[in-house]
């Protein structure tokens, strides 16, 4: 799943939960082999994709990749080329959802917070924030600073971890 929420004064002003994160990437990519390719590949292929060739917004350089599966027609092993750019189209339902979300928290964010949130922008933790060109799309969608926290994926286990140290603040700024 992909957690949005806006932060201010140790509170959650906003926040919205959307059905979509790495696996729902992996899927995607695993049903554009199909439609595109007759190619049927599984889970650890498709993930493998993500992290070699995935991306959210065009890169300088294309990037390619061998793929190996299954034909879905004759049944036999079959490899194909794919590239950044097909693989960013393949996961373009997955990123209209997080974008679409981002968007909603930030038309929902009281207009005392707009000048904090133009300043310190948005910081994106957990696995997905390691999609290739996340930070530039949400930069382009929204104008806003983006930036990636220095450990995406310990970010949110550290965070949840510190509250627990603190578990007073966290009762405070707990919605009920």
């Amino acid at each position: 799943t992909t957690e949005v929420a806006v932060l201010s004064l140790a509170g959650i002003v906003y926040s919205q939960s959307v059905r979509v994160g790495g696996d729902k990437m992996d899927e995607a990519i695993m049903g554009y082999m199909k439609r595109k390719y007759n190619l049927a590949i599984g889970e650890q292929t498709a993930e493998r994709i993500k992290i070699t060739v995935g991306n959210a917004y065009p890169l300088d350089k294309q990037l390619t990749m061998e793929v190996k599966g299954r034909d879905m027609i004759a049944g036999i092993p079959k490899t194909v080329v794919v590239n950044s750019d097909e693989i960013r189209d393949a996961l373009s339902e997955p990123l209209n959802a997080i974008v679409d979300a981002v968007l909603s928290a930030l038309e929902r964010t009281p207009p005392e917070l707009a000048a904090d949130i133009s300043d310190k922008g948005i910081v994106l933790t957990g696995g997905g924030a390691l999609l290739t060109n996340l930070d530039v799309l949400l930069r382009e969608e929204t104008g806003l600073p983006v930036m990636v926290c220095d450990d995406p994926i310990s970010a949110v286990v550290l965070g949840s971890g510190r509250a627990l140290d603190h578990i007073e603040l966290l009762k405070q700024v707990t919605i009920a």
